[in-house]
């Protein structure tokens, strides 16, 4: 038995439930430090910034469980309805810290802000690509859409994570490293995705013509 055998073997005694326990806990944790005067002069922009790149990075975790299960055989599937969910929390989370810390929860400022500010109008975006998938990522769903319709739904993660990716590179000031890495290797992702897809497309034409 080879390591990733083995590691699946032990997967599959590993529920995904506790996930939805541990995921949220950083929150919590990124909230007390602001509360009590350790993330700096400017603890909401911290948060913010924080938040969103966590649920960037669930994107990307959920984005690499095709390819790993594809081409080093390892198999993450049954944590990736957590992970989704997870990700839409942080972007979540994120957006409501900017709307009731920043904002104030003044609409007016906040309309102007998602129409004149390119990141913005980016990252709302995305989160409204994510919306539809989070509302649907559950079994009932599933079987009143179809696999072929949910399936075909849940591909608007591609541009979701695109999405998220900008408006990460455009937010900080500058061209900086960190940003560009992320939107590199979520598009690499999406060409490798698309790339699986092809060749699954191809391999189920050849057998309806044979």
């Amino acid at each position: 038995m080879t390591i990733t055998q083995r590691i699946n073997t032990g997967l599959k005694r590993v529920p995904a439930w506790p996930l939805y326990i541990v995921g949220p806990l950083p929150v919590i944790w990124l909230y007390y430090l602001g509360l009590t005067n350790q993330l700096g002069a400017d603890p909401v922009k911290v948060i913010e910034q924080q938040l969103g790149l966590i649920g960037l990075q669930l994107i990307v975790a959920g984005l690499m469980i095709t390819p790993l299960r594809r081409f080093a055989g390892l198999n993450l599937i049954k944590f990736r309805r957590a992970i989704g969910l997870l990700a839409f929390f942080y972007v979540t989370v994120h957006l409501l810290t900017w709307l009731v810390f920043d904002t104030q929860l003044d609409w007016a400022y906040i309309w102007m802000d998602i129409v004149k500010r390119p990141y913005i109008t980016i990252g709302m975006t995305g989160f409204l690509l994510l919306l539809p998938l989070a509302v649907t990522s559950n079994n009932i769903s599933i079987r009143r859409l179809g696999p072929a319709t949910w399936n075909k739904l849940h591909r608007l993660t591609y541009a979701a994570a695109l999405a998220g990716a900008v408006h990460y590179v455009w937010l900080v000031k500058g061209w900086q490293t960190e940003p560009l890495v992320y939107l590199a290797g979520i598009v690499v992702l999406l060409m490798v995705r698309i790339r699986i897809r092809s060749k699954r497309i191809v391999a189920s034409t050849l057998k309806r013509a044979g």
